[in-house]
């Protein structure tokens, strides 16, 4: 009846044209509405949802290092967030935010008339930030230009329901907790650690600016990568805030002014602070996170938000790697030119290939059917590749095989420093570079220990009841029963008339004294004691076992030195003390685990402490006091294996233990000499350089400046000898010294 009254037929046919286009579309958005084009979220469900989380790893002096997660986000509560942060970002997105419902429609119809009638481009989408935290927590699934009003209409059907549901207040706090920052990066909390290495609640003006700016193009306008597009943006974000009378014209241009400065801090896994000990944590975490499980507790390291504290000292734990790297990059240098060209990495064909093998590539191909000689010819084809050494990375003109030997010749380490009270992790070093060499030498490796394992003799024997002035003769023994073994030194050539009491022996890390104090105590005695003393590891039922053949994990090494300034009692290395959920609730507490049975004497650990005491005064260890000045309270034991391939120190601290191995991951490869393998020289000076730092920050001093227990009278008067008997004159006479002796050696003991 109504079109029936127009007389115009062009009016007529228009507002039909209007009206169908307009019923259309009401009945596509209640298609829509109605689910035929996917489900909507309900009410319920909006009002409910949850976030996926980091989980956070931080020191024991709470500084965050690292994170666990899928999607890199923190998120936190209204108080948190800044004004001047809400404000940048509503004067940027939505300045209307405030007076609409979830839709700003004069803004619609401002996009539609630039972007259909003009034809513009860059008029922007017209999002509420409602609908932009819509489009966050549903991402659109489908890109293609026919879904777009589909997807639009879908945002503004959830942003009218979330508006519905959430005051404003709690629509910027889901917002700035999803938003993505690219990178993987959720949630500002997030982009603030990652870009300003602080929380948002410090955020300045400037740099909650710079952030707000990135929303628009997360890769464009990234600081980092496009500084001066950054800086643009903004003072962009800046001048919108003076606009909408968040800040005055000279606040604005003030701030406009300060230069962008970032303090980037990516979390990424294989790069920052202690990247070996926080994959050590998050195995452990695993494990726990199954128990937690059997018990109806389910937490997922990635998703729920728990808050890790371990024991790790983050101070401690900056010097402990820049000491590190300081040394091993001088040794490394050393250890290069000692071989010169003749290196195995160069000339051992044979052993080159053999790694090779070992490699993924190798396998793959030889798994498709490829012979031997098109293996190799393929894996020596050269191509532009990134290597990386001690200056840095290089790009070069290299094979596969150049790269396996190029990495070949890297020496690595194993560094941690525990609290001998409890065997809390104050600094964990599992190799120089995590990205490249994924294999922890402290929770992984066992390594031959060498003289480390000396004080476990040496404790034994003391148990035995073996007085510490009993004397030992220096002299080489060839073992008859032992297809002529025949362990030396490399000490005094006169050594075959001198006999060593116990204190001097060990100071000087004299084997051939080991073996026979060894002898005297028993083989099986001596494991027996390394049991006591926490050491768990199946160690070799041979005399070879007084030289350190056994081979152990360096925290079980460092958790039995800890007995030593423990009143005897051995410790278990822990990480973790104590686990928290997303809202501080304490989840589990780690309790350390200390033995509470001695594994030895008091007296005879005040003797095994003065013993190692002379090692660092007068014996292996005296560049401690001579080349690296440290004058602190000290014991220790250095320690190199057969062949130079394994390079150890063990320091004593009254506060501190600490335990370095330095060699090289492949068994076949060892020092060129003595010299420069021996554990005074490759391992002793990560743990110097380490200490001298410690010695220049005041807020060490109750570790640093503390002192042994002042030893008993009677051990006194038990190490009150004198340190070397030389033999008389008639038994100098008649000892040949260019001959051996030969004997037997005597294994006194029963199984234990």
């Amino acid at each position: 009846m109504f079109f029936k009254r127009i007389k115009s037929p062009y009016l007529k046919y228009g507002l039909i044209v209007i009206c169908s286009f307009a019923m259309a579309l009401i009945i596509f958005i209640l298609s829509i509405y109605f689910g035929a084009w996917g489900g909507l979220p309900s009410k319920k469900e909006l009002s409910d949802f949850q976030y996926q989380r980091a989980s956070e790893v931080y020191t024991a002096d709470s500084v965050l290092i690292g994170k666990y997660y899928i999607y890199d986000r923190q998120p936190i509560p209204y108080e948190n967030l800044p004004q001047h942060l809400l404000d940048a970002l509503i004067a940027i997105e939505d300045e209307r935010f405030f007076n609409h419902s979830g839709i700003d429609y004069p803004s619609l119809l401002r996009v539609a008339f630039k972007t259909i009638l003009m034809q513009n481009e860059s008029s922007g989408g017209g999002s509420t930030l409602t609908q932009q935290l819509a489009k966050n927590l549903f991402p659109r699934k489908e890109r293609e230009t026919k879904n777009i009003a589909i997807n639009k209409i879908k945002e503004m059907i959830i942003a009218s329901r979330l508006e519905a549901i959430y005051s404003k207040e709690e629509i910027l706090t889901h917002y700035l907790n999803t938003v993505s920052f690219g990178g993987n990066t959720f949630g500002i909390e997030s982009a603030s650690l990652k870009f300003f290495n602080k929380r948002v609640v410090n955020l300045r003006v400037e740099e909650a600016a710079t952030l707000v700016g990135m929303l628009k193009a997360t890769y464009g306008y990234n600081p980092r990568i496009f500084p001066e597009k950054g800086f643009n943006r903004r003072n962009l974000v800046l001048q919108s805030m003076a606009k909408n009378n968040f800040l005055t014209g000279v606040e604005r241009d003030s701030i406009t002014k300060i230069p962008l400065k970032l303090d980037y801090k990516e979390f990424d896994h294989n790069d920052g602070l202690a990247p070996y000990f926080r994959e050590e944590v998050r195995k452990q975490l695993q494990d726990w996170s199954r128990v937690e499980k059997e018990k109806g507790n389910d937490y997922n390291i990635y998703t729920s938000g728990l808050k890790i504290y371990t024991t790790l000292d983050y101070k401690m734990q900056i010097l402990a790697e820049e000491a590190m790297m300081k040394h091993l990059k001088s040794l490394q240098k050393k250890f290069e030119k000692s071989y010169g060209s003749n290196a195995p990495w160069i000339k051992n064909k044979k052993l080159i290939e053999k790694l090779v093998r070992r490699i993924p590539t190798y396998r793959k191909l030889k798994a498709s059917g490829w012979k031997e000689k098109e293996i190799m010819d393929s894996l020596n084809q050269k191509r532009r590749m990134e290597l990386v050494d001690w200056d840095g990375k290089i790009n070069v003109e290299a094979s596969t095989i150049d790269s396996v030997s190029h990495y070949m010749k890297f020496l690595n380490t194993g560094s941690l420093a525990i609290d001998p009270t409890n065997g809390a992790v104050k600094t964990w070093i599992g190799g120089i570079n995590y990205k490249y060499y994924k294999y922890d030498h402290i929770s992984q490796s066992k390594r031959q220990v060498g003289s480390t394992f000396k004080p476990i003799v040496y404790t034994a024997a003391l148990e035995k009841g073996i007085a510490p002035c009993t004397y030992f003769s220096a002299q080489e023994v060839e073992y008859k029963n032992l297809e002529g073994w025949s362990p030396s030194n490399s000490s005094k050539k006169d050594e075959v008339y001198l006999n060593y009491s116990m204190e001097e022996a060990l100071s000087n890390s004299v084997n051939t004294v080991a073996v026979k104090i060894l002898e005297k105590t028993g083989i099986l005695e001596t494991i027996r004691q390394a049991n006591k003393m926490g050491i768990t590891v199946k160690l070799p039922n041979k005399p070879s076992l007084a030289l350190g053949t056994g081979e152990i994990q360096l925290d079980q090494l460092a958790g039995a030195y800890a007995s030593y300034v423990n009143n005897g009692k051995p410790v278990e290395p822990y990480l973790i003390q104590t686990i928290t959920d997303q809202k501080d609730s304490v989840l589990t507490v780690f309790e350390p685990k200390v033995d509470e049975k001695k594994a030895f004497s008091d007296e005879n650990r005040q003797i095994m402490i003065e013993m190692m005491k002379s090692t660092v005064d007068k014996g292996t260890a005296s560049r401690i006091r001579s080349t690296y000045n440290l004058r602190n309270a000290l014991a220790g034991k250095t320690g190199t294996t057969q062949n130079n391939k394994d390079a150890w120190f063990v320091a004593l601290t009254p506060k501190l233990v600490h335990v370095t191995w330095v060699g090289l991951d492949n068994h076949e490869i060892g020092f060129k000499n003595t010299a420069l393998g021996q554990g005074a020289n490759a391992a002793l000076p990560i743990f110097a350089l380490w200490y001298q730092k410690l010695n220049q920050d005041s807020s060490f001093d109750a570790i640093t400046k503390t002192e042994f227990e002042r030893p008993e009278e009677t051990v006194v008067q038990k190490l009150d000898c004198q340190p070397i008997k030389r033999d008389g004159f008639f038994k100098r006479l008649f000892k040949n010294p260019k001959k051996k002796k030969t004997k037997r050696f005597k294994n006194r003991n029963s199984n234990p």
